[in-house]
């Protein structure tokens, strides 16, 4: 991957899923000792960043293709189902049973054809790639495709472009297709820039295996951050080596952690995001990176969750996340 495939997905995506607001928090700004900018992939047409990387992949695809398929933890499903229409074409949309149904219907809003296949995103893989053999369909990777890269890659083109001087990008990590499009975009503007993965502390794939030195599988949880949730493919050929040789550190977050960055997002910023969209927010806040020596920017990734779970986080409620009983608390208490 290289600077010229990211400016080539941006020339696919212009005009549907291009350029979106980087504003500051000035309560995360106090917190950091420097700017802390938040661009905001929440407000693409399908409520996250993953648009980016779909529509360039979609829109590569040969005139002959006759349909699309992925699996998804929900974002991605929605936005290769948002390109696949755009284009004029069939998807089908393989989630596991760990997506949260708000993300499902969001979906089945579109008008595709979605299968809700086992209990993880390896099952939900496995029917997305029989797709592919048995009725010709063509597989968009959710991070291992070039064009899904590279078009998740525009984000720190964007970043980059609006602030020349940031120090420290923060990435939510999954994949990895977000991490790997960004640090390539960065590092190549500005070597020195230091783009840090961020992650929940239960089910991290990519953290994982870039500790063990290659691709290995976890169990798969319940998170406040389902959207980080799943593995990144024992087979994986691009966003693992680019992660491993381009991020400079990985960092785990708890589900508190979450949590409390999520009301502070809510009743600071007076925004609604993913749990998985406030891990930048999560990590700083705990005290888990490096001192920033100047601005800092962080991706809210996107707003499709489910509302009365959220309802519950703003309100300082106790709730349960699959197996997991969250203990609420009231923000500022």
């Amino acid at each position: 991957m290289t600077l010229a495939d990211i400016l080539s997905a941006r020339h696919r995506i212009r005009g549907v899923a291009d350029n979106t607001p980087f504003i500051p928090s000035p309560f995360m700004s106090a917190v950091a000792g420097h700017d802390f900018l938040m661009k905001m992939e929440s407000m693409q047409p399908v409520g996250a960043f993953k648009l980016r990387g779909a529509m360039s992949a979609v829109m590569a695809l040969p005139d002959d293709v006759r349909g699309v398929t992925c699996c998804s933890t929900g974002n991605h499903g929605r936005g290769v189902a948002f390109a696949a229409n755009r284009r004029g074409i069939k998807a089908v949309i393989c989630m596991s049973e760990l997506v949260p149904q708000a993300k499902v219907d969001g979906i089945r809003e579109l008008g595709v054809d979605v299968r809700i296949i086992g209990t993880t995103q390896d099952q939900a893989m496995h029917e997305s790639q029989r797709l592919c053999a048995a009725e010709g369909l063509v597989e968009i990777s959710p991070f291992d495709d070039p064009q899904v890269i590279g078009g998740q890659g525009t984000i720190g083109l964007e970043m980059l472009e609006a602030r020349p001087d940031l120090d420290m990008i923060l990435v939510p990590l999954s994949g990895g297709g977000l991490a790997a499009g960004v640090a390539t975009a960065a590092k190549a503007i500005n070597p020195d820039v230091q783009v840090i993965g961020i992650t929940m502390e239960r089910g991290a794939a990519m953290y994982e295996s870039i500790r063990a030195g290659k691709p290995v599988e976890v169990s798969e949880y319940s998170s406040l951050a389902d959207s980080l949730g799943g593995g990144i493919g024992l087979q994986n050929r691009l966003s693992f080596p680019i992660c491993r040789d381009l991020l400079d550190d990985t960092v785990l977050v708890t589900e508190d952690e979450i949590r409390h960055a999520m009301q502070v997002m809510f009743y600071e910023d007076r925004i609604v995001a993913e749990g998985a969209s406030v891990v930048g927010q999560a990590a700083m806040l705990a005290g888990k990176l490096p001192q920033p020596k100047g601005p800092v920017g962080t991706i809210v990734t996107g707003r499709n969750l489910d509302m009365p779970t959220f309802a519950k986080i703003v309100t300082g409620q106790d709730l349960r996340i699959g197996d997991l009983k969250i203990k609420g608390t009231p923000y500022g208490a």
